[in-house]
């Protein structure tokens, strides 16, 4: 695709889907500005699912202002009758003059079709503008519609020595306030978190979203790998907080099972690896199913090594914290390691963050 350079229109576009990533899915996270005679006349972003897309709102807000406008959108508009009409029967009934497309949209329903629909009516439909931004931006939104998967981004925050909790198995705090408050804003962008039942046993998190220390009232499912039953009833996981999942195998007690729904969770039953532990890519393909669109993982050493070794992990964002503990406990990836450094996983598209006396490493895995 064609890359122009992005206007501050689709610039402010970008900003208002960014402020509702994650509140959308399965929808994907879009922003609209309306432009007339060079004044921004209306501006909107996707509401929660069942309620208006972003082009909807923004038309709403300009009313007759809208006629010969140019809209700035961040995705393709929907050409199709889903949970609302569509945007592009929107933007020609109201009589917008030009829209700007970031990007098409990756969904086979639309791909191209609603750029189309536009075009035939006459409406001039550039595309590019902002493309590389808002590709980055619903990342997520595009991994899922093109394999089913959710987005699968690993955490952790370790020592210089790659340690993610001391020898007696305690992690707080391995990362500083910035690099934590960092992590909780994150948090607020996703669909679902997940850890490993060691994690649970050690450290009791609560998996939710804490930004500035207030618990925001969207949370992301809570999910637990355990495949041999091992949680603990009175764990925090299990507390409130949002939705929690406890991905479980055949070996693990049914009473327990059962213990753990009367708490308000739900338990998924799922196949067992060759390792006996919870089948990474059937519980994927179940999440993937419910429409989740972005998963973390801030597991413990062994849960990311099963990630990786499965192929499963799309992002990283390692914090390193100024520490040495020394020692062989708890690296921030476990598992046998590879043999070679030329088989080392490199991360590219490096975003370095300074995060006080931390450092994230932000990138997408590959292998070499």
């Amino acid at each position: 695709m064609h890359m122009t350079p992005q206007s501050t229109h689709m610039q402010r576009a970008l900003e208002l889907a960014a402020s509702v990533q994650g509140a959308t899915s399965p929808n994907p996270w879009v922003g609209c500005v309306l432009v007339s005679e060079g004044v921004i006349v209306g501006e909107g972003a996707t509401q929660p699912v069942g309620g208006p897309h972003a082009e909807a709102v923004a038309l709403a807000a300009a009313g007759e202002r809208a006629r010969g406008a140019t809209a700035y959108v961040t995705l393709e508009p929907h050409n199709f009758h889903g949970r609302t009409p569509p945007c592009t029967d929107a933007l020609i009934a109201a009589g917008v003059a030009v829209v700007h497309v970031a990007m098409l949209d990756p969904n086979p329903e639309v791909s191209g079709k609603g750029v189309e629909q536009l075009r035939a009516v006459g409406i001039e439909v550039r595309i590019g503008d902002g493309g590389a931004e808002a590709a980055k931006l619903v990342e997520a939104y595009v991994k899922h519609r093109a394999t089913g998967l959710p987005f699968v981004t690993v955490k952790f925050a370790a020592t210089l020595d790659g340690k993610i909790a001391a020898s007696s198995g305690d992690s707080r705090w391995v990362g500083g306030d910035e690099a934590r408050a960092w992590s909780q804003t994150h948090r607020t962008t996703i669909d679902a978190i997940m850890c490993g039942v060691n994690n649970v046993i050690l450290d009791d998190p609560q998996l939710t979203a804490r930004p500035a220390g207030v618990t925001t009232e969207r949370q992301p499912l809570r999910i637990v790998a355990d495949s041999r039953g091992r949680t603990p009833l009175d764990a925090k996981v299990l507390g409130p907080g949002g939705k929690t999942l406890i991905a479980t195998t055949e070996a693990s007690p049914t009473d327990w099972r059962r213990d753990v729904e009367a708490r308000g969770a739900e338990v998924a039953l799922l196949a067992a690896d060759d390792a006996g532990r919870v089948d990474l890519r059937a519980l994927m393909t179940l999440l993937g199913k419910r429409g989740v669109l972005s998963l973390l993982i801030e597991g413990g050493g062994v849960l990311h090594a099963s990630f990786f070794a499965a192929g499963l992990v799309d992002k990283v964002r390692a914090i390193i914290a100024p520490k040495i503990i020394g020692g062989t406990a708890y690296p921030a990836v476990g598992g046998p390691g590879v043999a070679r450094m030329a088989d080392a996983i490199t991360l590219r598209d490096l975003e370095i963050v300074s995060l006080g006396t931390n450092v994230a490493f932000v990138g997408y895995p590959e292998r070499s």
